[in-house]
């Protein structure tokens, strides 16, 4: 495998790096970070467990990375789609919809390893727990700024829970199985609802 960054003491490391922190990514993603353990880890990789110390301090420092990389690569929140709407109900099937195609895309990885990620843990990866729910309300956040144009803010700041809540939902019932027909015709009702709200006001 080819040489990627320098590790401690300024030698390389004998592995590729970023297709170390794919692969892990890929196995939190599908059995969360207590059901894939360091020898997981190290065989998937294909190093040993001394060098995945090394790389990255820890499991729970891999465990980080693969976050960052999955944020990086899966965000489901496409700003400038959203932007483009004609209204705040058509913003926010955008949403829903790409939400749905992330969390079903891939058939071994279904869910949103974000939302679904670390909701319970052991006491021992509370750190990690806290890190996950500081990445889904910056996600909140982020949503609240792409549907900015079409809402006051004191709006937006019950809408996007509502909204996260929805998205954590799809996330779960993706995970079970569920279609993604029928994950879209719960997009099509929570729309439904925004729109016979703002129809009443």
């Amino acid at each position: 495998m080819k040489q990627d960054a320098t590790g401690r003491g300024g030698r390389p490391w004998s592995f590729d790096r970023d297709a170390a922190i794919e692969t892990a990514m890929l196995l939190f993603w599908r059995h969360g970070y207590e059901g894939v353990s360091i020898g997981d880890l190290t065989k998937a990789i294909g190093i040993a467990p001394p060098s995945l110390y090394a790389a990255f301090g820890s499991k729970a420092g891999l465990y980080r990375r693969a976050m960052e990389r999955y944020e990086e690569s899966r965000g489901i929140l496409d700003v400038a789609a959203i932007r483009s709407a004609a209204s705040l109900p058509d913003a926010v099937r955008v949403l829903l919809t790409n939400a749905v195609s992330a969390v079903t895309e891939r058939p071994h990885e279904r869910g949103c390893m974000i939302s679904s990620g670390l909701v319970a843990c052991h006491p021992d990866h509370a750190d990690l727990a806290r890190d996950a729910a500081a990445r889904r309300e910056a996600l909140r956040r982020r949503i609240i700024a792409a549907l900015s144009p079409f809402a006051r803010d004191d709006r937006l700041e019950t809408l996007s829970r509502h909204l996260v809540a929805v998205m954590q939902g799809l996330s779960i019932q993706a995970r079970d199985g569920v279609a993604p027909s029928d994950l879209h015709a719960i997009v099509e009702d929570v729309v439904a609802g925004i729109a016979a709200r703002l129809h009443g006001e």
